[in-house]
């Protein structure tokens, strides 16, 4: 139904699909029969789906409901959002997965791994099955069972907060195509028609590229980069540079701006205009960020290492659903009580806006490009590049999870609000994540890195990541971002 091109990548090319609103005309015979959809769940993902699928699906008959479990305090707000029992878009999650042809299940992992049997129990027969998550193929792993039989299961996977998914399709309305890339996947397809259904429902979600994976490889690099470069290693690394200013007699104010407002602001944006290379120009300071680069990605790798060996062999999968046991009675404790987070609002107050022609910024007061936090960064980010291209993932996947993802999402959010509000209210399965493996970023940087910066750099290793293939492969996948500015 949709015109695949190929897009160049380091070694060959990948098959992707653009999207754009010009192609909603084409989605309801893309979705091969279906005319109600379910989404199960009223998280962030949950929300912006719901909503983008619904105002893409205006006028073509197709329903989309959202089905809530009993006693869900997420019933007004979607009912605020023109949801509603009357006219049958929202109800009982059982009542409205029974009622689907295609049951798009976004409720929290934990919560997926203990209700998925009776899910599936309902099922029309030949219903299709949707995920945004490869969780709960892991966990169905882990119990040696499997999907329901004839029953087709596809996923498609946004490379974004839900936040975003919703932000930037709204943006859509005018610039066409604007939105959060998105892979997709078809782990069961009795009846022929899995990538018609992922490729319109990611087109629905406002998707600017949409690009193949499997439901392992989704699952394996998600979990994997929510814990590194996404949130944990973000986490851990602030609260490790905060720490070190301030004993270098930095002020308060000084330090955040240098650890978290610099990460967040300028170097995010940076390496979303420009790439990763130009981080290392912008800094003024070359021979201080390849030091820094030089001191992060070794300690970097073996961590992110560590994390894939305990993503793929279930560890962590069985730690967050333990976890979830565990917080089932008393809420999980925030990590925004630590000292530097006081500090954000004088922070944000302080901002001006730089020139986006120079990263540096030419305003008075404008953030800049610190030369060794950005070689930290940096050196942490392509610590994941290189172990996921080990690891045998796709160019498409490799940037958008290490990079385009942080970048054109999470950074800038984290921006408009700080590190510590995003940790306390991204997912529960993330936000686990990020609480087990952020401290142990922090060590490696406390520990490890930070006390070799006096170091000479290692130029070979300097070398390798100027000649890495990974700035190739974000090149082109950048050549399909939509031109918006993607700010919080």
């Amino acid at each position: 139904m949709f015109r695949v091109e190929r897009m160049v990548v380091p070694g060959g090319t990948e098959a992707i699909v653009r999207g754009g609103r010009d192609l909603f005309p084409l989605l309801p015979a893309a979705l091969h029969g279906v005319e109600r959809i379910g989404v199960l769940g009223w998280g962030p993902q949950g929300r912006a789906q719901a909503l983008n699928l619904r105002d893409s699906l205006d006028g073509t008959g197709i329903i989309v409901a959202v089905g809530l479990r009993p006693g869900s305090r997420s019933v007004e707000d979607a009912r605020e959002q023109g949801f509603s029992e009357a006219d049958g878009t929202l109800g009982d999650w059982l009542e409205v997965a029974a009622g689907a042809d295609l049951v798009i299940l976004l409720i929290a992992d934990a919560a997926l791994a203990a209700h998925h049997e009776e899910i599936f129990a309902v099922l029309k027969p030949g219903a299709t099955i949707g995920l945004s998550h490869g969780f709960l193929l892991g966990h169905l792993k882990e119990l040696g069972s499997t999907f329901p039989a004839g029953h087709p299961v596809i996923a498609v996977c946004p490379k974004g907060m839900g936040d975003s998914v919703r932000r930037l399709y709204r943006q859509g309305a005018t610039v066409n195509g604007a939105g959060i890339n998105a892979s997709i996947a078809v782990h069961a397809d009795p009846d022929g028609y899995g990538w018609d259904r992922a490729l319109a429902w990611s087109i629905a979600l406002g998707s600017p590229y949409t690009f193949a994976t499997t439901l392992a490889a989704e699952y394996h690099s998600d979990i994997v980069g929510e814990r590194a470069i996404l949130l944990g290693a973000v986490h851990g690394l602030v609260e490790a540079l905060y720490r070190h200013f301030r004993i270098e007699g930095a002020d308060p104010v000084t330090a955040y701006e240098r650890s978290t407002e610099a990460i967040t602001g300028p170097i995010a944006r940076t390496i979303s205009d420009d790439g990763l290379a130009a981080v290392r120009a912008a800094t003024g300071d070359e021979e201080l960020f390849d030091r820094a680069y030089s001191a992060a990605y070794s300690p970097a790798r073996d961590l992110v290492a560590e994390i894939y060996d305990e993503v793929a062999d279930g560890t962590e999968l069985r730690s967050v659903i333990l976890a979830e046991q565990r917080l089932a009675n008393r809420p999980m404790t925030e990590i925004g009580g630590s000292p530097m987070w006081s500090h954000s609002p004088e922070v944000h107050a302080r901002r001006q806006t730089p020139d986006r022609s120079t990263p540096n910024g030419d305003d008075a007061g404008a953030v800049r490009v610190d030369a060794m936090t950005a070689g930290l960064f940096v050196g942490t980010m392509m610590a994941q590049v290189d172990e996921f291209a080990a690891r045998g993932h796709a160019w498409s996947e490799i940037v958008n999870e290490s990079v385009i993802e942080a970048v054109d999402s999470l950074l800038p959010y984290m921006h408009a609000r700080d590190v510590a509000y995003m940790v306390d209210n991204c997912s529960r399965t993330a936000r686990l994540g990020t609480r087990r493996w952020g401290p142990r970023f922090q060590a490696a940087y406390e520990q490890i890195a930070l006390p070799h910066l006096a170091r000479p750099a290692d130029q070979t290793l300097i070398k390798t990541f100027l000649d890495n293939p990974a700035h190739q492969a974000l090149a082109a996948a950048a050549e399909l971002r939509p031109s918006v500015d993607i700010s919080v």
